[in-house]
């Protein structure tokens, strides 16, 4: 009798019960929302709808396919954020390519377009400060055709996925893309509108926060020094000099920072128009103007 010289193949499993096996993983990881990321990941491993995985039940895996697909669910079981397996992140009702050399955009930054389209005209001067991935400039670009557009960021990786994004949206021609400190390269008195979601949590905190941000998102688009206050002091100090009068400035703010924000804005003689809270009833964007 004679033994095998290969290898043992993986039994074949069907996508319901590795399905079910994936849930039971993430859920023994502590994944928030096991059944919905197992379904997400499947249907990206597939590359359909998250409803087409129900007609494709009993398909079976293939060794190689349950190899390639665990490697997946080994990534998330780690805790690296479901955007960057996926390489994608909603916003805008828009797909954004993400990677780990960019803040993964959050829906509470919508708030900050909002605000922009409320208060600023189309053919305005808008600077996107610290774009990251380009969320900003790219869907400002999208709904406001006749303005001139400028994302800035200090990390030229941020900046070249920011490119990518305004091109796959047809807005590059709209966008200037610029490595540079806050507004350092502007002139005095020759903007109408900046919107930024700049770095607004203190230092002591970054490692408090949950595995998926402190372990892969860039400390950089986070730390906003001791207080939280260092980064947007800086740019509310850069906004007096480079506003127009009349211009606006619109950001994202952390929890319990805006009394001492307001204070600051006062300061650059510019007068708060509007608090917008998020979905937690948290102040969240400040709307002030030159």
């Amino acid at each position: 009798m004679f033994m095998s010289d290969q290898k043992e193949k993986a039994a074949p499993i069907s996508i319901k019960a590795f399905l079910k096996k994936t849930i039971h993983q993430l859920k023994m990881a502590g994944i928030e929302h096991p059944r919905l990321e197992a379904e997400v990941l499947l249907a990206h491993f597939f590359n359909i709808d998250r409803l087409q995985l129900y007609t494709l039940w009993e398909k079976e895996l293939g060794e190689s396919e349950i190899k390639k697909f665990q490697a997946l669910v080994s990534r998330r079981i780690g805790h690296e954020p479901l955007a960057y397996i996926l390489g994608k992140r909603e916003f805008w009702s828009l797909d954004f390519l993400v990677t780990p050399q960019v803040l993964i955009p959050r829906p509470e930054t919508e708030f900050v377009v909002e605000a922009v389209l409320a208060h600023v005209s189309d053919g305005a001067l808008i600077i996107d400060v610290g774009t990251g991935c380009g969320i900003i400039a790219v869907c400002l670009a999208r709904e406001r055709p006749k303005s001139r557009i400028y994302a800035v960021d200090l990390c030229e990786g941020a900046l070249q996925i920011a490119r990518f994004n305004a091109i796959r949206y047809k807005v590059n021609n709209q966008i200037t893309f610029l490595r540079a400190d806050l507004l350092s390269c502007f002139s005095p008195h020759s903007v109408d509108c900046l919107a930024a979601n700049p770095p607004y949590i203190p230092t002591r905190e970054i490692f408090t926060l949950a595995p998926e941000i402190y372990n892969f998102e860039p400390h950089s688009a986070l730390d906003g020094g001791e207080n939280g206050l260092e980064c947007i002091k800086n740019l509310i100090g850069e906004a007096g000099r480079t506003l127009k009068p009349g211009g606006w400035l619109i950001m994202e703010v952390g929890y319990g920072q805006k009394d001492l924000l307001v204070e600051e804005i006062q300061k650059q003689k510019m007068y708060v128009r509007k608090l917008i809270s998020d979905y937690s009833g948290i102040d969240r964007v400040i709307v002030s103007q030159k």
